[in-house]
């Protein structure tokens, strides 16, 4: 992209518009940043909280896919669970490799996905929310029921590693920033495609879009397999991060969770759920002082967010300058 200014003398002249190289300059400090920390910093800790940010970032950027399609959906956490249990049962059980169980977990969710997408992508509003909340609530006690796979509720431990060297934080960090930077770019390449605006039309308008040609349901399928297959990948990795799984933390709650990351973050771009992933894995941390009142200073800290900022924290820059426009304009006057 190029821009065209005039000299002194009138004469035209182009240079490269300076939007696109300020964002590679930006994104190409932050890939160093993520990259280089780890050869600085030596606390598990510090490893445990990135690691748990990566995870969130691909399972809350997974479920904006099926947000921009104009459902919310309460059974995510569902789908992560099916991965962490299909790929903890292959590799202990059936003495198959991690990438074995990373790639069946990924296919169960998908697989799942594509039997009840077509009945329930066909409601919409409340009644698609509390058929997922339903959905997940059936999934989370079939994880307490089938004891002879999951465990039951004391659930499944001992999970291995997916190899040795992952073992240690710090590479199985590398392991998730990788990734969560895979993800979570596929994510971003398919919104910007032609299917992505399509994506956005059904949204806008679906039966406008429907009358256009467009194959609503069909795409909302396709959407809704990909994302709840990408929530599957999240439960494997995060299954052998832990190294323990039970069916309380694949309850309808968790899936709430990565809907309130969305909000928080912005519902409209895919930097979104990333910045609210940030905000809801760090947020507790800064409040573990104040654990008898932290429910109340995150309920708190949520509602100002959602009250001042309705497009979410991404629409932080866009809020400020209309705050301060007309001070602007009055202070030129």
């Amino acid at each position: 992209m190029t821009v065209k200014t005039l000299d002194s003398t009138g004469v035209t002249m182009s240079g490269a518009s300076p939007k696109p190289k300020r964002a590679t300059i930006v994104a190409v400090l932050l890939a160093a940043a993520l990259l280089a920390w780890p050869f600085v910093a030596n606390e598990r800790f510090v490893f445990h909280i990135a690691i748990n940010v990566c995870l969130a970032a691909i399972a809350a950027a997974s479920l904006h896919l099926i947000i921009r399609t104009g459902h919310v959906s309460l059974c995510h956490a569902a789908f992560i669970g099916i991965g962490a249990y299909t790929s903890a049962y292959v590799v202990m059980q059936l003495g198959l490799p991690f990438i074995a169980g990373l790639a069946l977990g990924t296919f169960a969710a998908a697989l799942l996905a594509l039997l009840i997408g077509p009945v329930i992508l066909r409601l919409t509003g409340k009644y698609f929310v509390l058929i997922t909340f339903l959905f997940g609530e059936i999934v989370r006690m079939v994880f307490v029921d089938w004891q002879a796979v999951t465990g039951g509720a004391n659930g499944i431990t001992d999970i291995p590693a997916p190899a040795p060297i992952f073992a240690e934080p710090r590479n199985f960090y590398w392991l998730t920033l990788l990734a969560a930077a895979l993800c979570i770019g596929f994510c971003g390449r398919l919104l910007q495609s032609e299917l992505g605006r399509t994506i956005d039309s059904i949204r806008e308008d679906e039966q406008l879009a429907e009358c256009s040609g467009v194959p609503v349901i069909r795409i909302k399928v396709m959407i809704f397999v990909i994302a709840c297959g990408l929530a599957g990948f999240v439960g494997s990795l995060q299954a052998h991060y832990t190294h323990y799984i039970s069916p309380q933390a694949y309850s309808p709650i968790e899936s709430l969770n990565y809907v309130i990351m969305n909000v928080i973050g912005g519902m409209n771009t895919l930097v979104g759920p990333l910045i609210g992933a940030l905000f809801l894995v760090l947020t507790p941390e800064f409040l573990r002082g104040y654990v008898q009142v932290q429910q109340i200073l995150f309920g708190l800290i949520l509602i100002i967010v959602m009250a001042f900022l309705p497009g979410g924290i991404a629409d932080l820059r866009s809020a400020l300058r209309t705050l301060l426009g007309p001070k602007r304009r009055d202070a030129e006057r």
